[in-house]
């Protein structure tokens, strides 16, 4: 095989004169060399084309998904913003977000924004389930859905985004304590991003260990609140009742 020649400087000027010459014998003009335009073009094939396509499509699936009230849902708490956007470019890696706080802070709110925030940066796979803890429960008790309990846990287990919104409302019992710690784990062990909502603190301890009042770990039990522990960013939602102003 014969092995591959340089032409070295010379000979590629000699080229690019008989290139010039052969053009111009053909009336056709030289092109005067300039900046290489390199920004996004908009259009099929442009990684930023796509996005923005991904990001209608999601938006869509949001709206669709979302309750009437929420429709105009923003985040603008920079550590829901934080965890959304982790959670749109490395979902494995975002943990769950708890927003803790009284009735009416927003809680609920912040929760539709950070999907939406989700949506809008169109990641690759967009699906969400939002679902109160009352209305989880209901589905999960046997004969609570058509489709069968497992049917509904896989359901919950699986889907790529989880909204469980007020958690902690129902009194514990054998069942709700099991039915959330399976949900939980699993999703714990499968990374998989989870938004959770409780007018409950995280834990109500003071500097002493004493507890203030009731809270996520005396209402869920130890097991719950140890896997929330390691994987979960967590946010109190402060101030006045929006509720009332509403």
């Amino acid at each position: 095989m014969t092995e591959p020649m340089s032409l070295g400087e010379a000979g590629a000027e000699r080229i690019a004169r008989r290139i010039a010459a052969a053009l111009e014998a053909r009336g056709i003009p030289p092109v005067e060399g300039g900046p290489i335009v390199d920004r996004p073009t908009n259009e099929p094939g442009d990684p930023e084309f796509h996005r923005q396509r991904r990001a209608e499509w999601a938006l869509k699936r949001w709206e669709a998904a979302t309750p009437y009230r929420y429709q105009g849902a923003t985040s603008s708490n920079p550590g829901v913003r934080d965890w959304a956007h982790r959670a749109a470019t490395e979902p494995r890696s975002a943990g769950f977000l708890l927003l803790t706080g009284s009735f009416g802070t927003g809680k609920t709110h912040e929760a539709y924004g950070a999907l939406r925030l989700i949506a809008d940066a169109g990641p690759e796979k967009y699906e969400f389930i939002a679902v109160t803890a009352p209305d989880m429960y209901a589905l999960l008790r046997p004969g609570g859905s058509e489709r069968g309990t497992e049917y509904e846990v896989k359901r919950l287990k699986r889907i790529p985004l989880l909204l469980i919104d007020d958690l902690g409302t129902e009194k514990i019992t054998e069942f709700t304590e099991e039915a959330t710690y399976r949900l939980l784990n699993e999703r714990y062990n499968e990374s998989l991003p989870t938004i959770i909502t409780s007018n409950l603190e995280a834990d109500s301890r003071d500097e002493k260990g004493a507890r203030q009042g009731p809270d996520l770990t005396t209402t869920l039990g130890a097991r719950i609140t140890d896997r929330l522990r390691q994987m979960t960013t967590v946010i109190g939602m402060d101030g006045p009742s929006r509720r009332g102003a509403a």
